[in-house]
């Protein structure tokens, strides 16, 4: 459906105008939003993160690719909810706390969305206890915390012990990420995962739900 393809293709310039336009069009046409979400904007998404990982864009263009999705989610967010269309898997994600870093953590976010994923994105300086009470209620498969500053690297310690402690570490999986982190220091916490990058998030998601 070339309709789709174009969705796809607005989206992938940042065109956010056209994108809502083309949605519209999409939903009166009786395209399923089913079709309109994966076959159009996570399709325009998807493309968009490959370049980014692959260095032919830069994170402005990923941005206004951020934009034009929001745009098309806001026409289909009712249709979602009503229809019941699944999401593929919720993820909790925020920057620890005594941490206000939180730009690599939001483009996390954006790539998550942009995949399909639906976000609880806590914001920074996020106490422990926040990041399993998020999990909890919104049944999240996956906890993803980040952290810039060394200092508050042992916070992320602090959240693997609380899931623990609760009988919750093997159904929430933890990911971590950040310049001071790596992935031997998400072994000796025993967090599930290391992502060093916002596309390698995605991949890391997708491949631990798979688990």
């Amino acid at each position: 459906m070339d309709i789709l393809k174009n969705i796809s293709e607005c989206l992938q310039n940042g065109e956010d105008e056209k994108v809502t336009a083309l949605t519209k069009k999409a939903v009166v046409e009786n395209i399923s939003v089913k079709e309109i979400l994966f076959n159009g904007l996570i399709d325009g998404m998807n493309i968009v993160g490959e370049k980014y990982k692959n260095h032919e864009i830069f994170l402005p263009y990923v941005l206004l690719s951020a934009k034009a999705m929001y745009a098309g989610m806001n026409v289909l967010k009712p249709m979602l909810i009503n229809e019941g269309v699944p999401t593929i898997g919720k993820v909790v994600i925020g920057t620890v706390y005594g941490d206000l870093h939180d730009i690599g953590k939001n483009l996390v976010g954006i790539m998550l969305k942009g995949a399909g994923y639906e976000v609880i994105d806590l914001g920074n300086n996020v106490q422990p206890e926040k990041f399993i009470e998020a999990a909890k209620k919104e049944n999240a498969s996956i906890i993803g915390l980040s952290a810039l500053l060394t200092t508050t690297m042992p916070v992320m310690k602090k959240v693997i012990e609380l899931l623990k402690e609760e009988g919750l570490k093997n159904r929430i999986k933890v990911i971590i990420g950040g310049a001071p982190v790596s992935g031997e220091y998400a072994q000796e916490i025993g967090a599930d995962a290391y992502s060093y990058d916002s596309c390698n998030a995605v991949e890391t998601v997708k491949r631990l739900l798979k688990q």
